[in-house]
């Protein structure tokens, strides 16, 4: 494992993090706390140092979870980063309210490292109007939390001015191939980084579409590179290539996904791909910009629909029907995959949509949702739609 300096203090951490997001679950959506907690405490063994959750993370439950998975001396070995749930604060008694129950959840007396979560532009105003920089100075005193950062999900044109507006130890921004002019960008990381705040990476995969039914196209231009490797292992390199970056967050719940995460963040040195490879990283970027319809990492924040709509698996069909060469393949598979076949009966279609709009204040990669599952149910159901799905029904009778 290699490890990067957190600027401002010095501490040594692990440029793989564990991600709490999308642990290890059960076919009913509930975490499979055996299997990870086996899994987190294996990382931790293998080096990881850096462990992150949230107060939304899987219906609440990520946070008491991993207070009973960082038991047996697991807790002192890390550094535990959760989130202030920044959207639900109404008063600044809010903010401790929610701090100290945290800190029940997670079994500890001190949090390593806070952020206030989901900053955009227009929410920093309100909560710095609450009172979030006397919360912080106040929880840094008494010893409640250590370091003070923020994850950030809004417009580029307010990120410098919200690494201004306090003097922060870190901040959590989306950076990857494709997000490099999105939300912070690389503008944003190499801002935050000049003034000294340690750079924290959230969805370095996006939610695994840079690595899931890869296109012909983008793995014929990996194939061309003089050292081959795996889609994950470009990925996870170009972004440990900036030295700015301290972590990069992984939600890691496959056990093979794990290792071969830990191996490549034991060779991943800064500045050390060649010009040669960053043009061809490039191009990939190019080319995934071609083919790729909808900019979502499956981040669930728009779940649950009123409706009943399974927004993000709608769209990962919808882009599979574009990065896969079989499009009525995958009309079927919509159809097996939403139309209630393996959803104890309930279907998630995108034409359930019945445009209320509850989505779109909650997306951080502020998409046109209700407009984008129009779309999906002109291209990927129709009237042909309800044939899909008795035929489905049919083949799963058979099974």
């Amino acid at each position: 494992m290699l490890y990067r300096k957190m600027p401002k203090n010095g501490d040594e951490l692990s440029i793989l993090g564990f991600g709490c997001m999308r642990l290890a679950s059960k076919e009913n959506g509930s975490i499979d706390e055996e299997r990870a907690t086996r899994q987190i405490r294996d990382s931790i063994d293998h080096g990881v140092n850096y462990i992150d959750t949230a107060w939304p993370y899987h219906m609440g439950e990520s946070e008491p979870f991993l207070g009973r998975a960082l038991a047996d001396g697991y807790r002192e070995k890390v550094k535990l980063a959760t989130k202030l749930p920044s959207f639900l604060l109404e008063t600044r008694e809010d903010m401790d309210k929610f701090l100290n129950a945290q800190l029940e959840k997670l079994n500890t007396d001190h949090i390593d490292y806070y952020l206030l979560h989901y900053i955009v532009g227009d929410l920093w105003d309100d909560i710095e109007k609450l009172g979030a920089i006397e919360f912080l100075e106040q929880a840094k005193a008494d010893g409640r939390i250590i370091n003070a950062g923020f994850s950030f999900h809004g417009a580029s044109e307010d990120f410098n001015r919200i690494v201004d507006a306090y003097d922060w130890d870190f901040c959590q921004i989306q950076y990857n191939f494709l997000d490099q002019t999105n939300q912070a960008g690389t503008a944003g990381m190499e801002y935050a980084a000049s003034k000294g705040l340690g750079v924290i990476i959230m969805e370095p995969l996006r939610g695994g579409n840079l690595v899931k039914n890869v296109p012909r196209a983008v793995q014929d231009i990996w194939d061309e590179a003089p050292t081959k490797r795996s889609p994950v292992e470009w990925a996870l390199r170009w972004i440990w290539d900036h030295p700015e970056i301290t972590v990069v967050l992984s939600g890691m719940n496959e056990e093979a996904h794990i290792e071969e995460n830990l191996k490549i963040a034991g060779e991943a040195h800064p500045d050390s791909l060649t010009d040669v490879e960053l043009q061809l990283v490039n191009r990939v970027t190019a080319k995934y910009r071609e083919v790729m319809k909808v900019g979502c990492t499956a981040c669930q924040y728009c779940m649950p629909c009123p409706a009943g709509v399974n927004i993000p698996l709608c769209f990962e069909e919808y882009n599979n029907m574009y990065l896969v060469d079989d499009p009525e393949g995958e009309k079927f598979q919509y159809a097996v995959r939403l139309g209630g076949l393996v959803d104890c009966g309930n279907p998630a279609l995108a034409s359930q949509c019945v445009q209320c709009g509850k989505c779109l204040e909650k997306c951080p990669q502020h998409i046109d949702i209700p407009t984008v599952l129009g779309t999906i149910v002109e291209e990927m159901e129709g009237p042909e739609i309800e044939q899909r799905i008795a035929m489905a029904k049919e083949m799963f009778k058979q099974v």
